[in-house]
């Protein structure tokens, strides 16, 4: 059995020979799986595309990919998806925490008939801020997306390749890839895998990129709208019930001031809620205007080890197989 494995690459010229190499030794010890690796250069700024085209000239089952600019790693998931041709397709981070020792844990849970796996770190080795935003992400995405409830998602999955025909299909700018997977199936499992250190370098996710991320999701849902008609609902008939109130009580007692620091209060809070609604329905029609526009998912400015006609061939064989 083939299994691609994908993996997004920024500035990690230092570390992605090391992943290469240590995954292709953890399929060496394997007797019923081969392993390709399809690299994405997402437009680093260092040495990253020299380490992957050295990589590509050394193994003939490292494909690489060099995107024309930066698209955000799961745009160039995306774009590395699109050139794999295993039966599973395996996705990891190129900086040693997603580390190659973990990948028999997910073929061997695959093997149960599962779909989707993802791997749940045992302990978190991200620094206090990441691990406070990543919990209020995850406590957030919880409630907004569709998805099983006892699933948790990672950066380090396993999918059939059905999952991935059907995933390859989306080519709207903003992807949350992991929102697709839970769009294509409910049949899926966590493990639970080691976090390993960082071996060079820092975290390339600032706050601005991650909240960029998370707000990809809108894409997927309408919650936050439902939200807004539910709110507004309240805080309409909240306001109604108080000018009930306040009429009411100046009719039985004329001398009743009434309280402009109150008042200021609400509508502040009032405003202050609007603008935000505002914000979120704005975020909705930005991205559906990019999507309108054709806004490119990802653009390949080279490749190395691929063939012409490979995603041509991917994309017969998923036709054939949906007409069998």
């Amino acid at each position: 059995m083939l299994v691609s494995i994908v993996i997004p690459c920024y500035n990690s010229e230092h570390t992605i020979g090391k992943v290469v190499e240590l995954a292709i030794e953890e399929f060496e010890k394997l007797d019923d799986y081969e392993c390709e690796f399809v690299l994405v250069n997402d437009y680093s700024r260092d040495g990253t595309w020299n380490s992957i085209h050295k990589l590509t000239q050394k193994y003939p089952n490292v494909k690489g990919i060099n995107l024309a600019k930066n698209f955000g790693q799961h745009n160039a998931i995306m774009a590395g998806m699109n050139y794999t041709e295993g039966d599973l397709i395996l996705g990891m981070d190129d900086d040693m925490q997603n580390h190659p020792s973990q990948i028999p844990q997910f073929l061997d849970k695959m093997q149960e008939g599962y779909d989707i796996v993802f791997g749940v770190f045992k302990q978190r080795k991200f620094s206090w801020f990441k691990n406070l935003t990543g919990s209020v992400s995850r406590f957030l995405l919880w409630h907004l997306l569709d998805r099983p409830k006892h699933i948790q998602m990672s950066s380090f999955w396993c999918c059939r390749r059905y999952v991935r025909d059907e995933v390859i299909k989306y080519d709207g700018y903003n992807t949350f890839l992991q929102v697709l997977f839970f769009r294509t199936s409910h049949n899926i499992a966590n493990i639970e895998i080691e976090h390993f250190e960082r071996e060079v370098g820092s975290s390339n996710y600032n706050f601005r990129r991650g909240l960029k991320l998370f707000l990809s999701c809108l894409n997927f849902t309408v919650i936050p709208l439902r939200a807004a008609t539910l709110f507004g609902t309240l805080f309409s008939a909240a306001g109604l019930i108080g000018a009930v109130i306040v009429f009411i009580r100046k009719l039985l007692d004329p001398s009743v001031a009434i309280g402009w620091s109150s008042l200021m209060c609400g509508m502040l809070a009032l405003f202050g809620f609007s603008f935000l609604m505002l914000g979120i329905i704005g975020e909705y029609l930005g991205k559906l205007m990019l999507n309108v526009n054709k806004t490119p998912q990802y653009v390949i400015r080279e490749k190395e080890n691929i063939k012409p006609d490979t995603q041509k061939n991917n994309v017969r064989k998923e036709v054939s197989d949906h007409e069998n």
